[in-house]
């Protein structure tokens, strides 16, 4: 249900070109097929509360109200709408966006399986941001008021729920410190680590990764332009730190990207 954490290289997480569907075309699954959503998920390790006995577990399965699927390009929530809802993805990516000033979309963060969206809506009870699907995906829907009256009664549920709440100051920080101090080398090998590790904690390689998203998209989010980005990419690609094939990219040397990031000092 809930990320647990994943334990990442930096600060910023990081919670694909798009097939536009209608805006918010959502999927509910028949409601008697929930009920393998947390207990049995092949995701509780990352989502859960640890040490919940078994009753626990089963109050728990109650606050996944429905699934929903979302087709690639789909809206799962847009700016401005009423907040209800905290989304666990089970599958596929997400990313967040706000339109800027001058009309453009603006890449606020990534989000993968395993991970929480909605939570931008808890603080006024309206979302302030667009949730898009990078790719055909599936979340469980958690209404608000379930998660927060469970809460009082699973004190391990509520620290969880603080917890993420928390991590999403961490990560909000952390993009401060990346768009303001770093140059675009380093912006970029912070991203790839993180995203790596990411995927590497719900099963996938440590060293070769798929982007679910465009250069534009990982640009605007690291406020970068995209020729900086595939310049970047390109210079990763010459020093042998990394292998680049159309969307899929290879890390030959993790050392570089993370001397990169934190340079070592010499005496």
């Amino acid at each position: 249900m809930f990320d647990e954490a994943t334990k990442t290289h930096s600060a910023v997480p990081v919670h694909a070109p798009i097939a536009i569907k209608p805006a918010g075309e959502l999927v509910d699954m028949h409601p008697h097929a929930i009920k393998v959503a947390c207990s049995n998920c092949n995701l509780r390790e990352l989502c859960m509360p640890l040490g919940l006995n078994q009753a626990e577990l089963d109050r728990i399965d109650d606050v996944v109200a429905s699934r929903r699927k979302i087709k690639r390009g789909a809206t799962l929530f847009r700016n401005g709408e009423k907040f209800s809802s905290l989304y666990a993805i089970r599958t596929g990516f997400f990313k967040t966006c706000v339109a800027s000033e001058d009309g453009r979309d603006q890449v606020t963060g990534f989000q993968m399986a395993g991970e929480i969206v909605g939570l931008d809506g808890i603080v006024n009870e309206h979302h302030t941001c667009d949730a898009v699907a990078l790719e055909d995906a599936e979340v469980c829907v958690m209404p608000f008021e379930r998660i927060e009256e469970l809460s009082r009664e699973v004190t391990a549920l509520q620290r969880h729920v603080h917890k993420i709440m928390s991590r999403e100051i961490v990560r909000e920080n952390g993009v401060m410190l990346l768009l303001g101090s770093m140059r675009a080398e380093e912006r970029l090998a912070a991203f790839l680590l993180n995203l790596v590790q990411r995927l590497h904690a719900r099963g996938f390689s440590q060293s070769e990764l798929v982007l679910r998203m465009t250069r534009e998209e990982i640009g605007s989010y690291l406020g970068l332009k995209l020729e900086t980005v595939s310049r970047t990419f390109s210079k990763f690609v010459e020093d042998g730190i990394v292998e680049v094939k159309q969307r899929h990219v290879r890390i030959l040397n993790t050392d570089s990207l993370k001397d990169i990031v934190n340079p070592k000092v010499c005496d």
